[in-house]
């Protein structure tokens, strides 16, 4: 059985790694010629070098989206591959059964499921984060979309809502502002800053400041504004709770996106998106099982009539509505408050029973 796993794990691992790579080169492509728009920005301080190291940090997100994908494609075709040229009906006949083969493959499904977690969880953050500074540094800052990122915080009898509008090269906030709303969520006050600085005080620095008060007596209201060059305003707000707002929610750790949805929660505020992508990260890289599982059937079917490439073609058609599947549960389940682990997980459960069912039949009928 050693020399069987060997046989099939390598064929296997070479058409992934291939599969993997051309795909990667592709988005590199992409990636590159859409960076050079940016060469020569900022008095030319973002140069080639810089947006070639930039598209290589991008390479650990296309990595991890394509894994699922890369699998099921290589996958697909060794099975197939083997069941052309009658191998798979050798080993069969060699004492291959059907279990023993789905058990087979699903240990090769586990390696890369740990290595798409490992990709996904860690090195994938860590390289978009350095990315960013890379591209703020030379571009003078990170932009954090139309409105910016907004976050929300409790302090005892009062309520705030942080927006920051960039992040500086050293990843500080500037364009700040903070409103103020007392017990009976009724506004009373803005603060506007130019700079935050975050220390490891529970505080921010604030640098040119401007504050707005609004004081009510009876039903009378006094607006007072007034300004100052630095002021320290104490919160709860990290600099990674200000990075996670910038990432989108596929792009952070499960730790971090676990660790903003109590941020969320805390305050009060809507869980359930986060809470979906919370559970599909936990179970994408699971999707790398789903994919040998699909793939097992085709080692069953006739490829003597030549057309390998029709069901390849179709093999890969059905991986991507998975894909598309799973993308439809997660609006569908937001939309209907359903339970976040079931949204991400039933396209899963689906395809592993629609396999398993084609695989079961292909070897009753055998």
């Amino acid at each position: 059985m050693k020399t069987l796993r060997r046989l099939i794990y390598g064929e296997v691992l070479v058409a992934v790694a291939f599969v993997t790579l051309s795909f990667l080169a592709l988005f590199f492509f992409f990636d590159f010629v859409d960076e050079l728009q940016g060469v020569g920005s900022n008095n030319g301080g973002y140069q080639l070098k810089h947006a070639f190291i930039y598209v290589l940090l991008l390479v650990p997100s296309h990595l991890y989206e394509l894994l699922p994908i890369s699998v099921l494609i290589g996958t697909i075709f060794v099975m197939a591959r083997l069941a052309q040229s009658s191998e798979f009906t050798i080993l069969r006949t060699s004492g291959l059964g059907p279990s023993l083969a789905l058990r087979n493959l699903m240990g090769l499904g586990l390696a890369f499921v740990v290595l798409t977690f490992v990709v996904g969880d860690y090195v994938s953050p860590l390289c978009d984060r350095y990315g960013q500074l890379l591209k703020s540094r030379y571009m003078g800052q990170i932009s954090v979309g139309q409105t910016g990122a907004w976050l929300r915080e409790r302090q005892a009898d009062r309520s705030f809502a942080v927006n920051v509008q960039t992040l500086t090269p050293d990843g500080n906030p500037s364009g700040i502002r903070i409103f103020e709303f007392d017990k009976d969520g009724q506004w009373t006050g803005l603060i506007r800053a130019k700079l935050g600085i975050l220390t490891n005080d529970d505080a921010w620095v604030l640098q040119h400041v401007e504050r707005d008060s609004l004081t009510r007596q009876g039903t009378a209201s006094n607006l007072v504004r007034s300004s100052t060059q630095e002021q320290t305003w104490p919160t709860g707000i990290t600099s990674e709770m200000v990075s996670v707002a910038l990432l989108k929610p596929d792009r952070m750790g499960t730790i971090d996106l676990f660790q903003y949805i109590r941020h969320l929660g805390a305050n009060g505020q809507a869980t359930q998106r986060f809470e979906i992508e919370f559970w599909k990260k936990v179970f994408y890289p699971l999707s790398c099982l789903v994919m040998v599982v699909l793939a097992l059937p085709f080692a069953y079917l006739h490829f003597r009539s030549g057309n390998i490439a029709s069901h390849v073609f179709g093999g890969v058609l059905a991986g991507i509505s998975f894909f598309l599947l799973n993308n439809v549960f997660s609006y569908i389940g937001n939309l209907n408050s359903w339970a976040p682990w079931f949204a991400a997980a039933a396209p899963g459960m689906l395809y592993s029973v629609a396999s398993l069912a084609a695989f079961g039949w292909l070897v009753v009928r055998q």
